[in-house]
């Protein structure tokens, strides 16, 4: 195995990372933001306020975008599984 396998394997596992998350935490990062425009437009100082709507837009974003993120799991998992043969030399 060489080094550049290595920083192979790495970058293809943080951008598999990074694609699987950005829909669930883009999603979570607008609500965020629309809730606390409205905590300031109301002047609703309420901490917990946020936390219901930013738990049901990540069950929302995941239900949704679900599919499509095991998809770029398995084939991540099919191109690591795939490069096994190389590991043994």
């Amino acid at each position: 195995m060489t080094q550049d396998f290595v920083v192979y394997l790495a970058r293809e596992a943080l951008f598999t990372v990074l694609l699987v998350s950005a829909p669930v935490l883009g999603l979570s990062l607008l609500v965020g933001l629309i809730v606390s425009i409205f905590q300031a437009t109301t002047q609703i100082q309420e901490a917990t306020l946020a936390f219901v709507p930013k738990i049901v837009a990540v069950l929302v974003a995941i239900v949704f975008f679900g599919p499509w993120m095991l998809n770029i799991l398995l084939a991540y998992l099919a191109n690591i599984l795939g490069g096994l043969h190389t590991l043994g030399r």
